[in-house]
């Protein structure tokens, strides 16, 4: 099977490092170096690859931003190259170009495939192309609920799949007991907002307004307040144009109009030109007359009563105190009218909330049921997986100098009554079910298990990491491990054996690890040096492989700290021909 490969990081400033090439290969590289030569800063470089957390103190004093590139082979169609082109990032002949600049302000961008892209998309590649270890990492599984991640992730689609179940039945009993709350805690509020309603909804039902009565009595009340004036004025209009009955002597305009249509009527027949005015002269006293019955009906049925007037006025007012109410300003009875409308269905809702109330209950109940026999399932599965998981990282400890020691899980529930019923009882549940799951370790027989936050030494705690990488790389392989100080206080024979378990790893994945115990390095397929110049800096020149005499003498270093001790040369060869004889 093809796997992902890291081939090369250039990193400049970052550190202690001003410009140098890490050259990796497949298999198995140890980096070594004298302590403080920046050995770690190859973890970190990877790390800020893999989208890690820049930190603008890892610039190189008087520089303006630190940078690391790396090259990473991938095969064709695997996920993290599927991911990437759907970012926009292209593949140069196989391999994926990453970029990150740290800036030592703070600021940080990152580059995939010549493509800008957000640094969160580095670390989502990462999952797939490198699992990094180290001493904070020892740390983080100690944690319970990374223990449990760690079960989980081993147990594959055996805990996939009932955990997806549980998740989406979780996320809905949570959603419904918001809901449930809400309801619950706003009653006082909702039942006053529905009494407002009833009575705004009564206050206008009482007056019973109709669209537009408003402008209808406007214009009612302004005629009604000048009635007197409207009569008189419509009564001396007709009289200047059909004449006042009382004034036989005076002169209107409709008589005059019939005495001049009737003088061009007797000539019309000796000029058309006269007669076609006199014409309209006749349509002139026909519209006189018209109007003249208009004005005399007008004046009629003009109303003068002063009790309907104070009717409309009373009535305007009943009209603008709604409107001031429950109106928008401008708007008169149809914003009334708009307001009773939405109250209404606001007061349907409002009132059907304890319907709502009933429903919500019975399905929360019903989802707590079920949340707990998804719950049962799941803590099964995990019980099963738990087995299986710890007797193979017991199988591994056993190659690294910890024959007698023993793993084991503890799957357990804390009891809650307002938990979910699980086996009989109410336990405590969240959105990865209801276990709560530690990893014990015995070390010895007749030592009971305990958790290995309590029961395992630092060089323990490192084996018992490695064993476990080493499980998951069987069940669930990574391209890459990176492996910082994972053998810390570990010697002797330990450290052989966990140098020989690291050769078998990088078998089937690419392995580097950064060390300072000979018995480590002398398994590496590649060995690699970190050392400063004279000026506290790592350069180009200070990454270099080591092969033959040279690597000897940095063993016979790692061994005595003297490079050209016989004793610790001849040491120093006889790990190289041990571990060439294990491979």
């Amino acid at each position: 099977m093809v796997m992902s490969v890291l081939e090369e990081m250039r990193i400049r400033s970052l550190g202690v490092i001003d410009d140098a090439v890490v050259e990796l290969s497949p298999g198995f590289t140890a980096v070594t170096g004298e302590t403080g030569a920046g050995k770690t800063m190859v973890v970190t470089s990877l790390g800020l690859l893999l989208g890690g957390r820049a930190d603008p103190a890892l610039v190189r004093i008087g520089a303006k931003n630190a940078v690391v590139e790396g090259r990473i082979s991938v095969p064709d169609g695997a996920s993290a190259v599927l991911r990437a082109e759907e970012a926009g990032a292209e593949l140069d002949d196989g391999v994926l170009l990453i970029s990150r600049t740290v800036s030592a302000e703070g600021r940080s961008r990152a580059h995939l495939g010549g493509r800008s892209v957000p640094v969160g998309l580095l670390a989502e590649l990462a999952d797939d192309l490198v699992a990094v270890h180290g001493q904070t990492d020892q740390q983080g599984l100690l944690k319970l609920s990374r223990q449990r991640q760690a079960l989980d992730r081993y147990a594959g689609d055996a805990v996939a799949v009932p955990l997806d179940k549980y998740a989406g039945a979780y996320r809905r009993l949570r959603a419904i007991s918001t809901e449930l709350d809400e309801i619950t805690t706003r009653a006082r509020e909702r039942a006053q907002e529905a009494d407002m309603l009833r009575f705004g909804l009564d206050e206008i039902a009482a007056v019973e307004p109709r669209a537009g009565e408003d402008v209808e009595l406007a214009a009612e009340a302004e005629r009604l307040g000048h009635a007197e004036a409207l009569a008189s004025a419509a009564t001396a209009a007709h009289g200047a144009l059909a004449g006042n009955p009382e004034d036989p002597e005076g002169i209107d305009a409709t008589t005059l109009v019939a005495g001049a249509h009737r003088a061009l009527e007797a000539v019309r027949s000796h000029d058309a030109a006269l007669g076609a005015l006199a014409g309209r002269i006749g349509e002139i006293g026909i519209l006189l007359g018209d109007v003249a019955g208009e004005l005399a009906g007008y004046a009629d049925d003009l109303d003068a009563d002063p009790l309907r007037l104070a009717a409309v006025e009373e009535r305007r007012a009943a009209l603008t105190a709604l409107t001031r109410k429950y109106g928008e300003s401008g708007e008169g009875t149809a914003g009334v009218l708009t307001w009773a409308e939405q109250g209404v269905a606001r007061l349907l809702e409002l009132d059907g909330d304890d319907d709502r109330l009933g429903e919500l209950t019975a399905e929360r109940d019903a989802l707590r049921a079920e949340l707990g026999g998804l719950a049962q399932a799941l803590t099964d599965a995990r019980t099963e997986a738990a087995e299986r998981f710890a007797a193979a990282v017991t199988a591994e400890l056993a190659s690294l100098a910890m024959p007698h020691a023993r793993v084991s899980f503890e799957i357990r529930q804390t009891e809650d009554p307002e938990g979910v019923e699980v086996g009989g009882r109410p336990v405590s549940y969240g959105p990865a079910g209801v276990d709560e799951v530690e990893l014990l370790l015995a070390p010895h027989p007749g030592a009971p298990p305990r958790p290995i936050a309590k029961g395992a030494s630092g060089g323990e705690l490192s084996r018992v990491m490695l064993a476990v990488e080493v499980v998951f790389a069987g069940t669930d392989p990574v391209p890459t491990y990176l492996f910082d100080e994972v053998d810390a206080g570990v010697g002797g024979k330990a450290a052989v054996e966990i140098g020989r378990r690291l050769a078998k790893l990088a078998r089937s994945a690419q392995v580097v690890v950064v060390t300072h115990l000979p018995q480590v390095a002398a398994f590496a397929d590649r060995q690699l040096l970190v050392e400063k110049t004279n000026d506290g800096s790592v350069t180009r020149s200070g990454v270099k492989v080591l092969e033959g005499e040279e690597r000897v003498r940095e063993l016979s270093r790692m061994l005595a700290g003297q490079e050209d001790s016989e004793t610790a040369r001849a040491h120093a060869e006889e790990l190289l021909a041990t571990a060439r004889a294990d491979r």
